[in-house]
């Protein structure tokens, strides 16, 4: 049994991607900082077509080294064949957007971890565990790793595992350009071109652009250079053309590029170039390995090429499966794809990392209710803050499924602390009781505070509404919605709305579900929903319809607790658990509330709180897990 689709082998970076488009990368004021390299940059992009993706590379023993291999985790790529590197480090890329034909970057890859890859660190186990092996061209620049490409070649061929080539030519990685002329695409090398031809006979398929053949072919007639090709290689020939598509050619070498196998392409707008070439890569792939014919497995390359030219950055350009789906089936409404607010939606939902179908959640963002407390002060406030985390670290263990709300005024120790613990975390943006919404004033009056939150950070916002406030309550509010959730996705952060209408006014089955639609009515698409606990399941069952009705990719609601008391919370659990939508809770005071009173007072110690608080928690939990598998019982029976 095969246990992976597909390993690349070759290149990994840390790309840092200059945030201002139109300038000289001399000028970049701020970057963004993705995965990259080309075979990496395939492996995700498979990933998320629904492939069983691993990448043999290279990164250093450092924090960008880290930060690849968790990335690799979380696009759901295998890593074992991803070496750490104690003696190198991590590849970086500094690249820049000028305009349509401009595009500078610099290679930082003076003996790289991905070039310290051997023979040794191909393990033939592995290798044979897939389907495909996909190599790159740089990794044939060097003796050492191209020793290492060849090995996994070799046992793939002998395996009878399927082979692919992304000729993936850089200039000054094969040493013939000089380190400021990375953006170079073509420069004539016979010693390259003689390389190449070595190792053209150990594949299936082969691709690339008309330049990238010329270097392969020896000559800068790209039928001649196609032929030459096929002198050395019985190969599939994939010959990239730009916004003409792409031609494919099993067999003998006509003498048009046309007359080649094509599939249709797409009219969009070249915002990005750089990537391209992966995300078609990895369209192609796909279509390939699921035995597609070729004018298929074209049209699946050929889309997959326009997303990534259409949008910021190479692997987060991507498209899922699903999203891929959803462009073939709409079609194309706007050139500028990452300007169409629909695709944008998908593209965002399908492709969030992390698995949080559970979510028990210890709330302690509160700030009013701490600071009213006999004793508090800042510091024994942010202390105490510390003392729940504790708490809530105690009952994870390490497990998945388990969050914390967590504010940054009183608790920002805690909150910083929490960041890589695998915790949920949430953080409130709003002023405590406002109304209309007032934020936080560490936000800024442009909201541009959000650029330094984690990225693991949840946008948590609360609206005290009601489908009866006036037009100018209800107005003022939506838009405010509206520009925070804006904000928050510009900074890649998930949002979460919580909407609580009792405090306003009187409800009913249909209070909530009203309120739903005027948030998605206006443009805004939570991921996560935060309800009051309702006591009739008609009201749930009206919120549920609601949200799946305009968002059915949501990652669902947790239900608050208000203060509850226990067995409160555990009737209102009961009804809740039975909608999977809702993944589980968020309940703060009846966790906390009197252990703070009784700490800020300094009648108990810090073990004692925590301890307290830990076991308060833990039968929240398991009064949700009960609610949960006595709804799964119910659906059963």
């Amino acid at each position: 049994m095969k246990t992976l689709d597909v390993i690349t082998i070759g290149r990994s970076s840390v790309d840092l991607y200059g945030d201002q488009i139109g300038g000289r990368l001399e000028d970049m004021g701020s970057f963004s900082k993705y995965i990259g390299g080309s075979p990496t940059n395939i492996a995700c992009g498979t990933a998320r077509l629904g492939l069983k993706s691993a990448v043999i590379t290279g990164v250093g023993d450092e924090h960008m080294g880290r930060f690849i291999t968790e990335q690799l985790t979380r696009e759901g790529v295998n890593t074992d064949g991803v070496k750490v590197d104690p003696d190198r480090l991590t590849a970086l890329v500094l690249l820049g957007i000028r305009d349509q034909e401009q595009f500078p970057l610099i290679f930082y890859r003076s003996d790289c971890a991905d070039m310290g890859l051997t023979e040794d660190d191909i393990d033939e186990n592995f290798i044979r565990s897939a389907r495909a092996v996909v190599a790159t061209g740089t990794h044939l620049s060097h003796p050492k790793v191209e020793a290492a490409t060849l090995k996994a070649l070799k046992i793939a061929r002998e395996a009878g595992l399927q082979t692919a080539l992304d000729i993936d030519y850089r200039p000054n990685l094969w040493g013939v350009a000089g380190h400021g002329e990375g953006e170079s695409r073509f420069v004539e090398s016979a010693a390259v071109t003689g390389k190449l031809q070595e190792s053209l006979h150990y594949f299936d398929v082969i691709v690339g652009t008309e330049e990238e053949f010329h270097i392969a072919g020896g000559t800068t007639d790209t039928i001649a250079a196609l032929r030459a090709v096929r002198s050395v290689s019985d190969a599939t020939l994939v010959c990239k053309r730009g916004p003409m598509g792409a031609s494919a050619f099993a067999g003998a070498i006509p003498d048009n590029l046309d007359d080649g196998q094509t599939g249709p392409g797409f009219p969009i707008e070249v915002f990005n170039v750089l990537g391209a070439g992966d995300g078609f890569m990895s369209g192609l792939i796909k279509g390939w390995l699921d035995g597609e014919d070729w004018p298929t497995t074209l049209k699946y390359a050929n889309a997959c090429g326009a997303f990534a030219v259409s949008r910021h950055g190479c692997t987060p350009a991507y498209p899922s499966w699903e999203e891929l789906q959803f462009f073939f089936e709409r079609g194309i409404v706007r050139p500028d794809l990452r300007k169409d607010v629909d695709l944008e939606q998908v593209h965002w939902a399908t492709n969030r990392a992390g698995d949080w179908t559970s979510v028990k959640t210890f709330a302690f963002d509160h700030r009013v209710q701490i600071e009213e407390m006999e004793g508090y002060t800042l510091e024994k406030g942010s202390a105490f803050k510390e003392l729940c985390l504790d708490a809530a670290l105690r009952v994870q263990a390490g497990r998945p499924g388990y969050g914390i709300l967590c504010d940054n005024r009183i608790g920002r120790t805690a909150l910083h602390k929490a960041s890589g613990t695998g915790l949920w975390i949430g953080r409130p943006t709003e002023l405590p009781g406002s109304r209309p919404i007032e934020f936080e004033p560490e936000l800024g009056d442009d909201l541009g505070g959000l650029r330094e939150w984690a990225k693991e950070n949840v946008v948590k916002l609360l609206v005290f509404c009601h489908p009866d406030d006036d037009d100018k309550t209800a107005g003022m509010q939506v838009a405010r919605v509206k520009r925070l959730f804006t904000a928050a996705r510009r900074n890649n952060l998930e949002f979460l709305l919580e909407i609580i209408p009792s405090k306003v006014g009187p409800v009913d089955n249909e209070t909530s579900a009203r309120l739903i639609q005027t948030f998605y009515d206006a443009g805004v698409y939570p991921d996560w929903w935060k309800l009051e606990p309702f006591k009739s399941r008609a009201a749930w069952q009206n919120a549920v319809d609601a949200i799946e009705r305009n968002d059915p990719r949501t990652r669902g609601i947790v239900v608050l607790g208000l203060d509850a008391p226990e067995a409160e919370l555990a009737e209102s659990f009961r009804l809740a658990a039975s909608f999977p939508l809702v993944r589980g809770f968020a309940v703060g005071r009846t966790v906390f509330g009197q252990v703070a009173r009784d700490w800020m007072a300094d009648r108990i110690g810090d073990a004692e709180a925590v301890s307290t608080m830990a076991d308060n928690y833990t039968r929240l939990c398991r009064i949700w897990d009960n609610a949960r598998a006595g709804a799964k019982e119910e659906v059963v029976a």
